[in-house]
């Protein structure tokens, strides 16, 4: 099985499934993101943030494909890059952290440690930039399919509480560059990121 973790980019965006080509819940802010819906222009909103990010601040996310077809896919950014997280009340994502923005991969190709593939190409990245940790906003009521994260999921897999709020903690998973981090935490973000089969803990948006 041929797998590769491709840099997203504009070239490579119609790899993601459908619905996350044009969501811009976490890329605009809570009114322009919303009248960018309702004007049927979210899909180039989406296009002009990947770019804006790329040329100011390099890769941002990674594609999965496993011979040759496109099964995964991690966005992540500084918070500067991402207005919807100021609208959160536990916000501002610490400075010294990346957000992780979504994850998803595809039911089928879960539990083959994709994720955690994944994870440490991300990591390697985010350590090589200086960053020292991981951050994201925590859904502690979530019910099904959204753009945010589970809570329980992210506790579960070592992330840890750093503002508590009842409906949206934000978590932090510290990137320490140690064979400990990466047999122990990678493993486990191996899990959220696809392991459980019958209940995934990342949905598609």
């Amino acid at each position: 099985m041929g797998r590769r973790l491709v840099p997203l980019t504009l070239d490579n965006l119609q790899d993601l499934p459908r619905r996350c080509r044009s969501c811009v819940f976490w890329e605009l802010d809570p009114v322009t993101g919303e009248a960018a819906v309702k004007a049927g222009t979210s899909a180039t909103e989406k296009e002009a943030w990947i770019s804006a990010v790329l040329l100011e601040w390099g890769s941002c996310g990674r594609v999965v494909y496993v011979d040759d077809v496109p099964v995964g896919f991690v966005l992540y950014a500084p918070p500067a890059y991402v207005p919807r997280a100021t609208a959160f009340p536990t916000s501002p994502v610490s400075p010294d952290a990346v957000q992780l923005i979504t994850a998803w991969i595809m039911p089928g190709y879960q539990g083959q440690g994709l994720g955690r593939v994944m994870v440490q190409t991300v990591a390697k990245d985010l350590l090589r930039r200086g960053f020292r940790a991981i951050e994201a906003f925590g859904d502690a009521r979530w019910e099904g399919p959204a753009c945010l994260l589970p809570a329980d999921h992210l506790l579960a897999v070592g992330f840890k509480t750093v503002r508590p709020h009842p409906a949206h903690p934000r978590l932090r998973l510290e990137l320490r560059s140690t064979l400990s981090w990466k047999e122990d935490v990678e493993l486990a973000l191996d899990r959220l990121l696809g392991a459980a089969r019958k209940e995934p803990a990342l949905r598609p948006l």
